[in-house]
């Protein structure tokens, strides 16, 4: 009377299995269950093949030790009729040796090709703009030292107003020198479409090189616990055509955003000390 809801039970993994097969046939699991649309920056697509090959050796992995468990528990199971313990076996040098070379070649696989992609994914290149984002308690300044103007974040109120979230402006197909430094506490710098995110360090300055390659709006967030409001510490991304990237830069220099912001929060040239929301552009920051 057991034996059906065995049954049952015994159908679930293979179950499982076919939905997670399926539904990867959709567009919005066809990056390996990640975010965003192809090739958003150079790095993307890298970051992306990495990931799904992963889990495509995984899998694979997977597939044959449950096979090996579950022939093994099928074809030596305990019969009908059988009182006596089976034979004993002490050790199997080629599966021991098997067992240890296996991991062992993954291992060092997945590190190397983890190491060839980071490298690239790192390397300095010759920038066509280079950004400061300064992380400050709960928000985000930017500089855009090309054109020396900046654009001065204040902390997101929770009310639905994302307008007024700071908006990292972006050129595409141009390359970019993001240069990340803190003014109190560390942050980490998050553009989630990008699928990369580094921590911004006070004191310290880090760097990621890439190139924009699709326009369109994309959203940003601190991914480092950095005290009381670090959830609401968000910002915007837009990735625009050359002629707009030029517009917005007129705009700042326009509205009297001149000059460059510090890490410093004692500058007095730092207009952005308070975070507060406020209509007074001196009080923006």
């Amino acid at each position: 009377m057991l034996r059906k809801p065995r049954l049952k039970w015994a159908f679930l993994p293979i179950f499982a299995v076919l939905v997670a097969s399926l539904s990867g046939c959709s567009a919005e699991t066809s990056r390996g269950f990640l975010p965003g649309v192809p090739g958003v920056t150079n790095h993307t697509d890298t970051i992306v093949k990495l990931w799904t090959d992963s889990w495509i050796v995984l899998y694979a992995v997977g597939i044959i030790a449950w096979g090996l468990m579950f022939f093994a528990i099928i074809v030596y199971r305990r019969r009908k009729g059988d009182s006596e313990i089976p034979p004993q076996l002490r050790y199997n040098m080629p599966i021991e040796t098997l067992f240890t070379v296996v991991p062992l070649i993954l291992v060092i696989g997945f590190f190397a090709q983890t190491a060839k992609d980071l490298n690239s994914v790192e390397a300095p290149v010759q920038s066509d703009y280079r950004i400061e984002v300064v992380g400050k308690q709960w928000s985000w300044d930017f500089n855009y030292t090309n054109n020396n103007v900046y654009d001065s974040g204040i902390q997101y109120q929770g009310d639905g107003t994302e307008a007024e979230l700071p908006t990292l402006y972006l050129p595409v197909n141009r390359t970019v020198e993001i240069d990340l430094t803190s003014r109190d506490v560390i942050h980490s710098f998050w553009v989630i479409d990008f699928l990369y995110k580094k921590d911004v360090f006070p004191g310290r300055v880090n760097k990621m090189y890439f190139t924009p390659q699709v326009i369109g709006d994309y959203k940003g967030k601190c991914a480092e616990l950095c005290g009381e409001f670090h959830s609401m510490m968000l910002f915007n991304v837009k990735i625009v055509s050359q002629s707009d990237y030029d517009k917005h830069m007129a705009e700042l220099a326009a509205a009297g955003y001149t000059g460059q912001l510090t890490a410093d929060p004692s500058d007095p040239n730092n207009l952005n000390r308070n975070n507060l929301p406020g209509t007074n552009p001196a009080n923006k920051g």
